[in-house]
Protein backbone atom coordinates (compact mmCIF):
# COMPACT_ATOMS: atom_id res chain seq x y z
CA UNK A 1 0.00 0.00 0.00
CA UNK A 2 1.35 3.64 -1.07
CA UNK A 3 1.06 6.06 1.62
CA UNK A 4 0.14 9.68 -0.28
CA UNK A 5 -1.23 12.33 1.55
CA UNK A 6 -4.75 13.21 0.60
CA UNK A 7 -6.13 15.39 -2.36
CA UNK A 8 -8.90 17.94 -0.95
CA UNK A 9 -10.08 20.56 -3.36
CA UNK A 10 -13.88 20.87 -1.87
CA UNK A 11 -13.07 21.23 2.17
CA UNK A 12 -13.87 24.82 2.49
CA UNK A 13 -11.31 27.21 4.68
CA UNK A 14 -12.14 26.60 8.67
CA UNK A 15 -11.36 30.41 8.86
CA UNK A 16 -11.38 33.46 6.30
CA UNK A 17 -7.83 32.92 4.52
CA UNK A 18 -5.48 35.93 4.39
CA UNK A 19 -2.92 37.10 1.69
CA UNK A 20 -0.44 37.49 4.32
CA UNK A 21 -0.50 34.06 4.82
CA UNK A 22 0.28 33.30 1.03
CA UNK A 23 3.92 34.70 0.64
CA UNK A 24 7.14 34.14 2.16
CA UNK A 25 8.66 37.35 4.51
CA UNK A 26 11.14 38.20 2.23
CA UNK A 27 9.15 38.61 -0.87
CA UNK A 28 9.18 41.09 -3.69
CA UNK A 29 5.44 41.72 -3.98
CA UNK A 30 5.43 42.51 -0.05
CA UNK A 31 8.60 45.29 -0.57
CA UNK A 32 7.07 46.74 -3.81
CA UNK A 33 3.89 47.27 -1.49
CA UNK A 34 6.17 48.42 1.95
CA UNK A 35 7.97 51.16 -0.97
CA UNK A 36 4.09 52.22 -2.54
CA UNK A 37 2.95 52.79 0.89
CA UNK A 38 6.39 55.21 1.36
CA UNK A 39 5.63 57.50 -0.95
CA UNK A 40 3.47 60.73 -1.31
CA UNK A 41 0.96 59.90 -3.34
CA UNK A 42 -1.45 62.67 -3.08
CA UNK A 43 -1.03 64.38 -6.09
CA UNK A 44 -2.65 61.00 -7.83
CA UNK A 45 -5.65 60.69 -4.95
CA UNK A 46 -5.90 64.60 -5.34
CA UNK A 47 -7.58 64.52 -9.40
CA UNK A 48 -10.40 61.92 -8.58
CA UNK A 49 -13.44 63.88 -8.19
CA UNK A 50 -15.02 61.47 -5.13
CA UNK A 51 -18.47 61.18 -6.84
CA UNK A 52 -19.80 58.34 -8.65
CA UNK A 53 -18.86 55.14 -8.22
CA UNK A 54 -15.38 54.43 -5.54
CA UNK A 55 -12.50 53.66 -7.55
CA UNK A 56 -9.19 51.64 -6.94
CA UNK A 57 -7.13 54.11 -4.68
CA UNK A 58 -3.50 55.02 -6.88
CA UNK A 59 -1.52 52.72 -4.18
CA UNK A 60 -3.07 49.87 -5.33
CA UNK A 61 -2.79 50.59 -8.81
CA UNK A 62 0.46 51.87 -8.54
CA UNK A 63 1.53 48.64 -7.29
CA UNK A 64 0.36 46.20 -9.60
CA UNK A 65 2.07 48.15 -12.30
CA UNK A 66 5.95 48.20 -10.38
CA UNK A 67 5.29 44.54 -9.65
CA UNK A 68 4.42 43.86 -12.91
CA UNK A 69 7.47 45.79 -14.77
CA UNK A 70 9.83 44.51 -12.18
CA UNK A 71 9.26 41.06 -13.24
CA UNK A 72 8.18 41.35 -17.05
CA UNK A 73 5.20 41.75 -16.72
CA UNK A 74 3.73 44.73 -18.87
CA UNK A 75 0.44 44.45 -20.53
CA UNK A 76 -2.47 45.85 -18.89
CA UNK A 77 -3.87 42.95 -19.91
CA UNK A 78 -1.94 40.28 -18.72
CA UNK A 79 -1.52 42.28 -15.04
CA UNK A 80 -5.04 42.04 -15.14
CA UNK A 81 -4.76 38.37 -15.83
CA UNK A 82 -2.18 37.66 -13.39
CA UNK A 83 -3.97 39.40 -10.40
CA UNK A 84 -6.27 35.79 -10.54
CA UNK A 85 -3.63 33.82 -11.27
CA UNK A 86 -0.60 34.92 -9.78
CA UNK A 87 -0.37 34.58 -5.47
CA UNK A 88 1.98 37.44 -5.72
CA UNK A 89 -0.12 39.64 -8.00
CA UNK A 90 -2.96 38.89 -5.45
CA UNK A 91 -0.83 40.04 -2.36
CA UNK A 92 0.00 43.23 -4.05
CA UNK A 93 -3.72 43.94 -5.17
CA UNK A 94 -5.06 42.92 -2.30
CA UNK A 95 -7.21 40.09 -3.65
CA UNK A 96 -8.78 43.00 -5.87
CA UNK A 97 -9.22 42.62 -9.79
CA UNK A 98 -9.10 45.80 -11.62
CA UNK A 99 -9.76 45.02 -15.21
CA UNK A 100 -7.09 46.19 -18.16
CA UNK A 101 -8.70 49.24 -19.22
CA UNK A 102 -8.32 50.71 -15.61
CA UNK A 103 -4.76 50.10 -15.07
CA UNK A 104 -4.37 50.74 -18.95
CA UNK A 105 -5.91 54.44 -18.27
CA UNK A 106 -4.22 55.05 -14.76
CA UNK A 107 -0.88 54.30 -16.38
CA UNK A 108 -1.63 56.95 -19.13
CA UNK A 109 -3.29 59.68 -17.19
CA UNK A 110 -0.29 59.68 -14.34
CA UNK A 111 2.93 59.60 -16.46
CA UNK A 112 4.03 62.75 -14.80
CA UNK A 113 3.16 62.04 -11.47
CA UNK A 114 5.45 58.48 -11.32
CA UNK A 115 8.08 60.75 -12.78
CA UNK A 116 7.73 62.42 -9.70
CA UNK A 117 7.89 59.43 -7.72
CA UNK A 118 11.48 58.31 -9.36
CA UNK A 119 12.81 60.65 -7.09
CA UNK A 120 10.78 59.73 -3.94
CA UNK A 121 12.26 55.98 -4.88
CA UNK A 122 15.87 57.19 -4.56
CA UNK A 123 15.84 59.19 -1.99
CA UNK A 124 14.18 56.25 0.32
CA UNK A 125 17.46 54.40 -1.09
CA UNK A 126 19.38 57.42 0.40
CA UNK A 127 17.71 56.86 3.65
CA UNK A 128 18.15 53.12 3.39
CA UNK A 129 22.43 53.48 2.62
CA UNK A 130 22.14 51.54 -0.59
CA UNK A 131 22.26 54.86 -2.76
CA UNK A 132 25.38 56.46 -2.99
CA UNK A 133 26.27 59.24 -5.25
CA UNK A 134 30.32 59.84 -6.50
CA UNK A 135 31.15 57.94 -9.86
CA UNK A 136 28.04 57.74 -12.20
CA UNK A 137 28.02 56.45 -16.06
CA UNK A 138 26.11 57.55 -18.75
CA UNK A 139 24.92 55.07 -21.44
CA UNK A 140 21.64 54.46 -24.20
CA UNK A 141 19.94 51.75 -25.78
CA UNK A 142 17.42 51.53 -28.26
CA UNK A 143 14.35 50.56 -27.80
CA UNK A 144 11.48 49.41 -30.26
CA UNK A 145 8.43 52.01 -30.39
CA UNK A 146 4.81 50.50 -30.59
CA UNK A 147 5.09 50.63 -34.97
CA UNK A 148 7.24 49.29 -37.30
CA UNK A 149 9.72 50.23 -39.40
CA UNK A 150 7.81 48.55 -42.59
CA UNK A 151 4.72 50.58 -42.39
CA UNK A 152 7.09 53.77 -42.32
CA UNK A 153 5.52 56.27 -44.91
CA UNK A 154 7.99 59.02 -46.55
CA UNK A 155 7.20 62.14 -48.44
CA UNK A 156 8.17 60.79 -51.34
CA UNK A 157 6.07 57.82 -51.40
CA UNK A 158 3.13 59.78 -49.90
CA UNK A 159 3.17 61.40 -53.26
CA UNK A 160 3.48 59.05 -55.13
CA UNK A 161 0.04 57.50 -52.95
CA UNK A 162 -1.44 60.79 -53.56
CA UNK A 163 -1.36 60.72 -56.98
CA UNK A 164 -2.17 57.14 -57.49
CA UNK A 165 -5.60 58.23 -55.67
CA UNK A 166 -6.56 61.16 -57.50
CA UNK A 167 -6.02 58.74 -60.56
CA UNK A 168 -8.62 56.47 -59.22
CA UNK A 169 -10.63 59.20 -58.73
CA UNK A 170 -10.24 60.72 -61.92
CA UNK A 171 -10.62 56.86 -63.35
CA UNK A 172 -13.96 56.29 -61.84
CA UNK A 173 -15.60 60.03 -62.85
CA UNK A 174 -14.33 58.87 -66.09
CA UNK A 175 -16.18 55.54 -66.28
CA UNK A 176 -19.76 57.09 -65.11
CA UNK A 177 -19.66 59.61 -67.38
CA UNK A 178 -19.18 56.90 -70.77
CA UNK A 179 -21.75 55.38 -68.82
CA UNK A 180 -24.16 58.10 -68.82
CA UNK A 181 -23.44 59.02 -72.48
CA UNK A 182 -24.14 55.23 -73.76
CA UNK A 183 -27.50 55.21 -71.77
CA UNK A 184 -28.19 58.87 -74.00
CA UNK A 185 -27.09 57.43 -76.91
CA UNK A 186 -28.96 53.79 -76.77
CA UNK A 187 -31.76 55.10 -74.50
CA UNK A 188 -31.32 51.93 -72.90
CA UNK A 189 -29.72 51.58 -69.39
CA UNK A 190 -26.48 49.73 -69.42
CA UNK A 191 -26.46 46.37 -68.06
CA UNK A 192 -23.84 45.57 -65.63
CA UNK A 193 -23.37 47.14 -61.73
CA UNK A 194 -21.96 50.75 -62.12
CA UNK A 195 -18.60 51.42 -61.34
CA UNK A 196 -17.77 51.15 -57.93
CA UNK A 197 -16.23 54.41 -55.93
CA UNK A 198 -12.62 54.08 -55.00
CA UNK A 199 -12.54 52.84 -51.21
CA UNK A 200 -12.63 56.24 -48.42
CA UNK A 201 -10.08 55.73 -46.13
CA UNK A 202 -7.42 53.07 -45.72
CA UNK A 203 -7.76 49.45 -46.40
CA UNK A 204 -6.46 47.07 -43.76
CA UNK A 205 -3.44 45.67 -45.67
CA UNK A 206 -2.53 49.38 -46.40
CA UNK A 207 0.74 50.58 -44.39
CA UNK A 208 1.08 53.69 -42.89
CA UNK A 209 3.08 54.59 -39.57
CA UNK A 210 0.38 56.65 -38.06
CA UNK A 211 0.66 54.70 -34.92
CA UNK A 212 3.63 57.06 -33.43
CA UNK A 213 4.89 59.41 -36.13
CA UNK A 214 7.32 60.88 -33.20
CA UNK A 215 9.21 57.42 -33.22
CA UNK A 216 12.35 57.64 -36.10
CA UNK A 217 13.99 55.11 -37.88
CA UNK A 218 17.56 54.29 -36.04
CA UNK A 219 20.34 51.59 -36.05
CA UNK A 220 20.25 48.84 -33.62
CA UNK A 221 22.91 46.59 -32.08
CA UNK A 222 23.85 43.88 -34.15
CA UNK A 223 23.25 45.33 -38.12
CA UNK A 224 19.69 46.89 -39.23
CA UNK A 225 17.33 48.88 -38.82
CA UNK A 226 14.29 49.49 -36.22
CA UNK A 227 11.76 52.23 -34.97
CA UNK A 228 12.94 52.69 -31.93
CA UNK A 229 13.88 55.38 -29.11
CA UNK A 230 16.97 56.14 -28.25
CA UNK A 231 16.66 55.25 -24.35
CA UNK A 232 19.29 57.10 -21.76
CA UNK A 233 20.03 56.69 -18.23
CA UNK A 234 22.50 57.43 -15.51
CA UNK A 235 23.54 54.79 -13.12
CA UNK A 236 25.65 55.03 -9.71
CA UNK A 237 28.66 53.01 -8.91
CA UNK A 238 27.91 50.06 -6.61
CA UNK A 239 24.66 50.15 -6.29
CA UNK A 240 23.71 49.97 -10.07
CA UNK A 241 20.30 52.10 -9.28
CA UNK A 242 19.38 54.52 -12.49
CA UNK A 243 19.34 58.27 -10.92
CA UNK A 244 18.33 60.08 -13.86
CA UNK A 245 16.90 58.75 -17.58
CA UNK A 246 15.78 60.47 -20.44
CA UNK A 247 14.08 59.35 -23.67
CA UNK A 248 14.89 61.05 -26.93
CA UNK A 249 14.24 60.61 -30.81
CA UNK A 250 18.08 61.55 -31.80
CA UNK A 251 20.40 57.43 -32.40
CA UNK A 252 23.17 59.46 -31.80
CA UNK A 253 24.48 60.12 -28.28
CA UNK A 254 27.03 62.77 -28.67
CA UNK A 255 24.18 65.54 -27.53
CA UNK A 256 22.39 63.47 -25.00
CA UNK A 257 25.21 64.22 -22.12
CA UNK A 258 24.65 67.92 -21.23
CA UNK A 259 20.78 67.21 -21.37
CA UNK A 260 21.48 64.31 -18.54
CA UNK A 261 24.23 66.55 -16.56
CA UNK A 262 21.29 68.68 -16.39
CA UNK A 263 18.57 65.96 -14.88
CA UNK A 264 21.52 64.62 -12.71
CA UNK A 265 22.49 67.95 -11.03
CA UNK A 266 19.05 68.69 -10.66
CA UNK A 267 18.55 65.76 -8.26
CA UNK A 268 17.61 67.04 -4.46
CA UNK A 269 21.09 67.65 -2.44
CA UNK A 270 20.28 65.01 -0.15
CA UNK A 271 20.89 62.88 -2.72
CA UNK A 272 24.71 63.61 -2.71
CA UNK A 273 26.72 65.00 -5.85
CA UNK A 274 27.78 63.06 -8.72
CA UNK A 275 31.85 63.62 -9.03
CA UNK A 276 32.60 61.44 -11.95
CA UNK A 277 31.09 60.71 -15.23
CA UNK A 278 31.83 57.90 -17.13
CA UNK A 279 30.54 57.74 -21.27
CA UNK A 280 31.68 55.78 -24.05
CA UNK A 281 33.11 57.15 -27.27
CA UNK A 282 29.73 57.99 -28.59
CA UNK A 283 29.79 60.93 -26.06
CA UNK A 284 33.10 62.42 -26.43
CA UNK A 285 33.16 66.45 -27.63
CA UNK A 286 34.92 68.64 -26.86
CA UNK A 287 31.85 70.75 -25.97
CA UNK A 288 30.79 67.58 -23.66
CA UNK A 289 34.01 67.24 -21.83
CA UNK A 290 33.85 70.91 -21.18
CA UNK A 291 30.04 70.87 -19.68
CA UNK A 292 30.93 67.82 -17.42
CA UNK A 293 33.84 70.50 -15.77
CA UNK A 294 31.90 73.39 -15.69
CA UNK A 295 29.13 70.96 -13.57
CA UNK A 296 31.59 70.45 -10.94
CA UNK A 297 32.06 66.36 -12.49
CA UNK A 298 35.50 65.14 -13.76
CA UNK A 299 34.86 63.66 -17.19
CA UNK A 300 36.33 60.14 -18.38
CA UNK A 301 34.68 60.14 -21.72
CA UNK A 302 36.53 57.42 -24.16
CA UNK A 303 37.83 59.51 -27.19
CA UNK A 304 37.60 56.43 -29.35
CA UNK A 305 35.94 52.68 -29.30
CA UNK A 306 38.77 50.57 -27.55
CA UNK A 307 40.06 47.21 -29.31
CA UNK A 308 38.70 44.07 -28.21
CA UNK A 309 41.81 42.60 -27.46
CA UNK A 310 44.26 44.54 -26.63
CA UNK A 311 47.81 43.36 -26.03
CA UNK A 312 49.57 42.83 -22.74
CA UNK A 313 51.85 45.00 -23.20
CA UNK A 314 49.18 47.89 -24.31
CA UNK A 315 47.39 46.93 -21.23
CA UNK A 316 50.14 46.93 -18.75
CA UNK A 317 51.97 49.90 -19.99
CA UNK A 318 53.02 52.92 -17.87
CA UNK A 319 51.66 56.11 -18.17
CA UNK A 320 53.49 59.00 -20.66
CA UNK A 321 54.71 61.89 -19.07
CA UNK A 322 52.09 64.64 -18.24
CA UNK A 323 51.30 67.04 -20.47
CA UNK A 324 51.97 70.98 -19.45
CA UNK A 325 49.51 73.15 -19.67
CA UNK A 326 46.85 70.84 -21.25
CA UNK A 327 43.42 71.73 -22.34
CA UNK A 328 40.31 69.97 -20.67
CA UNK A 329 40.23 67.12 -23.48
CA UNK A 330 44.04 66.52 -23.36
CA UNK A 331 44.21 66.51 -19.68
CA UNK A 332 40.91 64.11 -19.63
CA UNK A 333 43.52 61.89 -22.47
CA UNK A 334 46.14 61.61 -20.11
CA UNK A 335 44.07 60.23 -17.43
CA UNK A 336 42.34 57.87 -19.15
CA UNK A 337 45.66 56.32 -19.95
CA UNK A 338 47.02 56.08 -16.18
CA UNK A 339 46.12 52.96 -14.25
CA UNK A 340 43.88 54.82 -12.11
CA UNK A 341 41.66 55.92 -14.96
CA UNK A 342 42.01 52.87 -16.49
CA UNK A 343 40.92 50.84 -13.97
CA UNK A 344 37.93 53.43 -13.16
CA UNK A 345 36.77 53.95 -16.67
CA UNK A 346 36.42 49.79 -16.90
CA UNK A 347 34.10 50.50 -14.37
CA UNK A 348 31.75 51.54 -17.11
CA UNK A 349 31.22 47.85 -18.27
CA UNK A 350 29.93 47.03 -15.47
CA UNK A 351 27.33 49.64 -14.92
CA UNK A 352 24.69 50.66 -17.27
CA UNK A 353 25.13 47.58 -19.60
CA UNK A 354 24.11 45.02 -16.80
CA UNK A 355 21.07 47.15 -16.12
CA UNK A 356 20.18 46.99 -19.83
CA UNK A 357 20.78 43.80 -20.38
CA UNK A 358 18.62 42.78 -17.82
CA UNK A 359 15.86 45.12 -18.25
CA UNK A 360 15.76 44.24 -22.20
CA UNK A 361 16.53 40.59 -22.07
CA UNK A 362 15.91 39.24 -18.44
CA UNK A 363 12.48 41.35 -17.86
CA UNK A 364 11.80 41.57 -21.80
CA UNK A 365 10.95 44.85 -21.49
CA UNK A 366 12.32 45.60 -25.60
CA UNK A 367 9.25 47.75 -26.70
CA UNK A 368 7.41 50.92 -25.68
CA UNK A 369 3.75 50.14 -25.04
CA UNK A 370 2.65 53.58 -24.92
CA UNK A 371 3.09 56.17 -28.16
CA UNK A 372 4.52 59.44 -28.82
CA UNK A 373 7.67 61.07 -27.11
CA UNK A 374 5.80 62.54 -23.61
CA UNK A 375 4.44 59.19 -23.31
CA UNK A 376 7.18 56.87 -23.87
CA UNK A 377 9.55 59.38 -21.23
CA UNK A 378 6.71 58.72 -18.63
CA UNK A 379 6.49 54.41 -19.63
CA UNK A 380 10.66 54.77 -19.37
CA UNK A 381 10.42 56.58 -15.81
CA UNK A 382 8.00 53.64 -14.99
CA UNK A 383 10.68 50.97 -15.94
CA UNK A 384 13.68 52.59 -14.09
CA UNK A 385 11.57 53.39 -11.13
CA UNK A 386 10.47 49.28 -11.03
CA UNK A 387 14.40 48.03 -11.94
CA UNK A 388 15.43 50.70 -8.50
CA UNK A 389 12.54 48.70 -6.47
CA UNK A 390 13.44 45.35 -7.84
CA UNK A 391 17.70 46.36 -7.35
CA UNK A 392 17.13 48.11 -3.70
CA UNK A 393 15.03 44.76 -2.96
CA UNK A 394 18.06 42.71 -3.83
CA UNK A 395 20.87 44.78 -2.16
CA UNK A 396 18.96 45.60 0.91
CA UNK A 397 18.12 41.09 1.14
CA UNK A 398 21.83 40.68 0.40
Amino acid sequence: MSNFRPIDRQTPYLLPPSVEDWLPERHLARYVVEVIEGLDVSAMSGAYRGSGSASYHPRLLLAILIYGYATGVFSSRKLERATYDSVAFRFVAANEHPDHDTIAAFRKRFLKEIEALFVQVLLLGREMGLLKMGTVALDGTKVHASASRHSALSYEHAGKVEAQLKAELAEHEAKLAAREAKEKATGKKPGGRPPAPPVEGPLPGDQVNLTDEESRIMPVAGGGFEQCYNTQAVVAEGSLLVVAGDVVQAPNDKQQLEPMLAKTGALPEELGKAETMLADSGYFSEANVKACLAAGIEPLIALSRDTHHPSLAGRFAAAPPAPENPTPVEAMAYRLQTPEGKKLYAKRKCMPEPVFGIVKSVLGFRQFLLRGLENVRGEWSLVTMAWNVKRMFVLETA
